[in-house]
């Protein structure tokens, strides 16, 4: 029996995320396999994927204590440390990059890389944030490190000292089983739709330029925002300074209901500068949705030539032309829509956990 443990980090941050989605399908995988199992080092937690912990008898006593994020914290990152000094597994497979249990470890370590968007784009971080060190510490503590793809593959050999054989790409992998869909009450009748975060590198200011340009022409579009949280300042002041405010509208939504929107969106446009994999591709590829990506490397590994519309990253002019020819071409849309419904079969979420549990195996 092959026991991994994986520690709090992540589902102490996170609830939702893909991050935390990938480890919670990896510890389904370990547990539906007859020879393997995992311990997690997380006592509190309100992360969507995983079960929850029953309580213990300081909450039943004093059931405010642990409400405040800083104990539950703490509670989870000590508890991690017990079980790192206890020794009960096999091998190491932590969530994210703090090296706090570096000092403790006595087991092989498994380490997943999602990217190096730090490294590649410094200049759209803090230079105060630690993540660069902490990652760079994980990487040369890991017996074996796993690239979600080869773009991110190659962006660790670039930016690392890393042996090129202590890395394997295993792609993420998205599930075969039957989609459920809610409805959204406030959906627009016809809208383009962007998912996730906002913020620096994901460019998302480039897609709401190119929507007010199409906008112009098409009165009745709107665009959609998935997740990302509720408009900023700086969000709101944009969107009103280009007169498409009121034709934006931000939505937080289930996982059946992200599908729905999915489903209905006149396209997905992903704009990111940068990514490790871009796992909503998949969503919408298997939801039947056109989609528009950017020159990104690991788009086109994940996409492919013939199931994304590209257009380049910085050219606002690319963009609003792409968006103009899927929104006019029925004949577009339903080629898309045939090709990556093909392509998000390649990805099966079912190769992805076994090869992740042949390499744990390999390693004991």
């Amino acid at each position: 029996m092959v026991k991994i443990f994986f520690d709090h980090q992540i589902f102490s941050e996170q609830v939702h995320g893909g991050i935390s989605r990938y480890f919670a399908n990896l510890m389904k995988g370990l547990s539906a396999a007859p020879d393997t199992d995992y311990t997690l080092g997380t006592l509190f937690t309100d992360n969507a994927y995983v079960p929850k912990h029953p309580r213990t008898l300081i909450q039943r006593l004093l059931p405010g204590y642990y409400s405040k994020p800083r104990r539950r914290l703490r509670a989870n990152r000590e508890y991690s440390l017990r079980l790192m000094r206890e020794g009960e597994f096999d091998i190491f497979h932590p969530t994210y990059f703090d090296p706090y249990l570096l000092p403790e470890l006595r087991k092989p370590m498994v380490l997943t890389v999602h990217d190096m968007t730090y490294e590649a784009l410094p200049e759209c971080f803090s230079p105060g944030d630690p993540l660069p060190l902490y990652k760079r510490l994980c990487l040369e503590k890991a017996d074996h490190v796993i690239a979600i793809s080869e773009a991110t593959r190659s962006d660790i050999l670039r930016y690392s000292d890393i042996k090129e054989e202590r890395l394997t790409v295993i792609h993420h992998g998205i599930s075969e089983e039957p989609l459920d869909f809610s409805d959204v009450p406030e959906l627009p009748a016809k809208y383009l739709l962007y998912v996730g975060a906002r913020w620096s590198y994901k460019n998302f200011f480039l897609l709401a330029e190119a929507f007010a340009q199409v906008s112009r022409k098409h009165e009745d579009l709107y665009l959609v925002l998935a997740g990302g949280g509720p408009l900023a300042f700086g969000d709101t002041e944009f969107l009103r300074r280009h007169n498409i405010l009121s034709k934006t509208l931000q939505l937080n939504l289930t996982d059946a209901q992200l599908n729905t929107v999915y489903k209905h969106a006149a396209a997905f446009i992903y704009p990111s500068r940068y990514e490790g994999f871009g796992f909503p591709i998949l969503e919408a590829f298997k939801c039947g949705c056109p989609v528009l990506l950017s020159e990104t490397a690991c788009f086109r590994e994940v996409a492919g030539p013939e199931a994304a519309l590209y257009f380049d990253d910085h050219s606002l002019d690319e963009l609003a032309k792409a968006i103009e020819v899927v929104l006019d071409s029925v004949e577009l849309r339903e080629r898309l829509i045939e090709a990556g419904d093909r392509r998000w079969k390649a990805f099966s979420l079912r190769t992805s956990i076994e090869r992740t549990l042949n390499l744990y195996r390999s390693l004991t």
